[in-house]
């Protein structure tokens, strides 16, 4: 993929004319984004998928104005018949679980991988939808099977309706409306309105992105940085807390201002580097899910492994880079000179052939051994 090559997928714009005209900025409709779009995975093993308890999936019923939430796993039996209107079934991360749709995903790959989240799929019958909503992520609606009809509008007032278990406005007012046919795409920045509706029975996938809040972010380090610091407590970087100057207290519950001082010393020095931030922030955003298992490999595999091997990163696998770490599922691992040159090729490529791993260092491919006795490649 290339910055200023026009793609298809984004309606004959280039990655950079479209991050400059309308990522998290306006709508783009996208009449066969993807040509002759036909559905990756069949129904029945969409449906499947409700049953497996590392997807997170969920059944929608909306009956006039009453909305039902069902959240699964659950029975592929417990659903209605395909001919009873008003239902939607979402299907999250199937990107993390087929290979096709994983491939899919990778189109979208003009978006950092720090940011890139995950691909869900809707499958619902005529009327099914889950409301007039907005997100606070950019999403793109590619219609993979049928057709749904998308009222869109940017929001003014964003309350929600009560008493239901989905996050539905209480006060939509579309501006335009798109009907959506295979193949068809539609881009939406956060936190624009938006309603689909299924024409017949349609499937549509979801690509979202992650947005993590300041809050949630800071959380995070800062969780991270409390086990760092645990691991210092007791050696000579952890100082003591001393007052060889303290006047006498007569019953006196207040805080020194000492103590204080002393207390915001210790957060600020922690803070104050940017390197172990830089360390946390890429084992926070290569951390998987819950529902998120790898497959290890079995026994006789493992004592016959030959080194050097192509290696194939597992669809499930998250990799990131800085300028002196390598991240994977939320460890993080410092690299330098040919090894990180290396490293940095098989996060970027997902795949590294056994010629470039075979230049790895004696202490890297023990490393990538490690990982791939953890099920992260194949």
């Amino acid at each position: 993929m290339q910055k200023n090559k026009a793609l298809p997928l984004l309606g004959g714009l280039s990655p950079e004319q479209f991050m400059k005209r309308h990522w998290q900025k306006k709508p783009l409709l996208i009449r066969q984004a993807v040509p002759n779009m036909k559905p990756l995975i069949e129904r029945a093993e969409l449906l499947s998928m409700l049953e497996n308890e590392e997807v997170e999936s969920r059944h929608i019923v909306r009956k006039g104005a009453k909305w039902t939430l069902k959240k699964g796993p659950m029975a592929r039996k417990s659903l209605p018949s395909f001919k009873t209107p008003d239902w939607t079934v979402l299907i999250q991360g199937v990107d993390l679980h087929h290979d096709a749709v994983h491939a899919l995903l990778q189109q979208f790959r003009f978006v950092p991988d720090a940011r890139l989240d995950d691909l869900m799929i809707s499958f619902a019958t005529d009327g099914g939808g889950v409301g007039p909503h907005f997100d606070s992520y950019d999403v793109f609606l590619l219609q993979a099977q049928g057709q749904r009809k998308w009222r869109i509008g940017r929001q003014k007032k964003f309350e929600l309706q009560e008493g239901v278990p989905l996050k539905i406005l209480k006060d939509f007012k579309p501006e335009t409306e798109f009907v959506l046919n295979p193949g068809d795409m539609l881009y939406l920045p956060p936190g624009y309105a938006h309603d689909g509706v299924a024409i017949g029975e349609c499937m549509t996938y979801s690509v979202g992105f992650r947005v993590p809040r300041s809050a949630e972010l800071a959380s995070d380090l800062l969780m991270g940085l409390s086990e760092e610091l645990a691991e210092d407590s007791g050696s000579a970087n952890d100082l003591l807390y001393q007052d060889p100057n303290q006047s006498p207290a007569i019953q006196d519950a207040s805080i020194p201002l000492g103590m204080q001082q002393f207390a915001a010393k210790a957060v600020a020095k922690a803070l104050k580097d940017p390197q172990l931030l830089n360390c946390l922030l890429g084992e926070s955003l290569t951390a998987p899910k819950a529902n998120v298992w790898f497959d290890t490999p079995d026994q006789d595999d493992l004592s016959n492994f030959v080194w050097p091997k192509d290696i194939q990163l597992d669809r499930r696998t998250k990799m990131l880079f800085d300028a002196k770490h390598i991240f994977i599922n939320g460890e993080s691992f410092k690299a330098a000179g040919q090894d990180a040159k290396l490293l940095r090729k098989l996060a970027n490529d997902k795949f590294l052939p056994s010629a470039h791993a075979a230049q790895l260092s004696e202490n890297a491919a023990e490393l990538i051994q490690a990982w791939w006795e953890e099920g992260w490649w194949r």
